[in-house]
């Protein structure tokens, strides 16, 4: 009987951090949404197209890749969104394009946002002749233009796959972020909670895990919205250019074909707006999503009806440290 009460003690203690662990974040979710209209609309909005593109399998009706119709049908009901020259159900390709795209957008900021987190704080923290080299390599990224750069790689290689495309475009467009990230990291280096890690012994690598980083997480992540916005426009770039594997479906290769076959032409406007739409609603999501970040957490921009949001916040945070 003692045992099975100790367990049954043990499970719930045990339980007790998950449940406020769960309780705290939609607490906070619920901080960050309220009186915050872009944060709600871009959610609503990159929540309906990555919904699209994960369950594309079960939403779309017909393959991508195969001609289900034929060329240039308008949008009826048969086909919500019209057929393309080659008779492939355009509204099918948006939904499978999708994965494509913002799987390499993502992993293309995911990639940009790594280099500059390690090159700023590196830079930042350590200064001296670190800094220095560091600085050297941003700044010789920084000389040359990153689009047409990506546009005479893209054209040297040929015709290249998402994964070209992807690590291409994450290894040039780190440099902006990590003079964000530099900066910040010099303006919080010599604050006292710093000095005191520094005193007590810590390393610097868990000074830079876990005093430092935690204070960037905003920049951090306004940094890598920004990257996949630029990410995206740049796939859709080089594949209307014709520099990408124009096999592939993806919003790129859409507008690809599109262009091709002189779609707005021949008066089949459907088929270079709808890929067009997608990229412009998806962008429009991340930038509202980003502008929201920035109104919390720029104390430059907490005016208007963000000021009563920005003074709970505070409120609470100085609840929590006893003030």
């Amino acid at each position: 009987m003692d045992k099975t009460m100790e367990s049954g003690q043990n499970n719930s203690l045990n339980g007790a951090p998950k449940r406020g662990a769960v309780k705290r974040f939609f607490r906070s979710a619920y901080e960050f949404f309220y009186g915050n209209p872009p944060a709600i609309l871009g959610t609503l909005l990159l929540a309906m197209v990555l919904v699209g593109a994960i369950f594309a399998n079960v939403l779309a009706p017909y393959s991508a890749e195969k001609r289900v119709a034929r060329p240039h049908q308008p949008p009826s009901e048969k086909h919500l969104m019209g057929t393309t020259r080659s008779g492939r159900d355009v509204y099918s390709q948006v939904l499978y394009g999708a994965r494509k795209t913002l799987s390499v957008s993502l992993f293309a900021g995911l990639i940009a946002m790594g280099i500059a987190v390690a090159v700023g704080v590196s830079s930042g923290y350590f200064g001296g002749k670190i800094d220095e080299r560091l600085n050297f390599l941003t700044n010789v990224f920084l000389v040359f233009p990153q689009l047409p750069l990506l546009i005479v790689l893209a054209a040297f290689l040929g015709q290249v796959g998402s994964l070209v495309i992807t690590i291409l475009l994450g290894v040039t467009s780190w440099p902006w972020g990590a003079r964000v990230i530099r900066a910040q990291t010099m303006a919080i280096r010599n604050k006292e909670f710093i000095l005191a890690a520094e005193v007590m012994g810590e390393s610097k690598l868990r000074i830079i895990l876990v005093e430092i980083l935690p204070n960037l997480v905003s920049i951090v992540f306004g940094g890598f919205l920004g990257a996949v916005i630029y990410a995206m426009g740049s796939e859709a770039g080089l594949g209307f250019l014709g520099l990408g594997d124009a096999t592939e479906v993806s919003w790129g290769s859409m507008l690809y074909w599109a262009q091709t076959s002189s779609a707005l032409y021949t008066g089949a406007w459907w088929e270079m707006m709808v890929p067009a739409m997608a990229l412009a609603i998806t962008g429009g999501a991340l930038a509202l999503i980003n502008m929201s970040i920035d109104q919390v957490s720029n104390p430059k921009l907490k005016t208007g009806p963000h000021m009563k949001l920005w003074r709970k916040l505070k409120k609470a945070a100085d609840k929590r440290r006893g003030l």
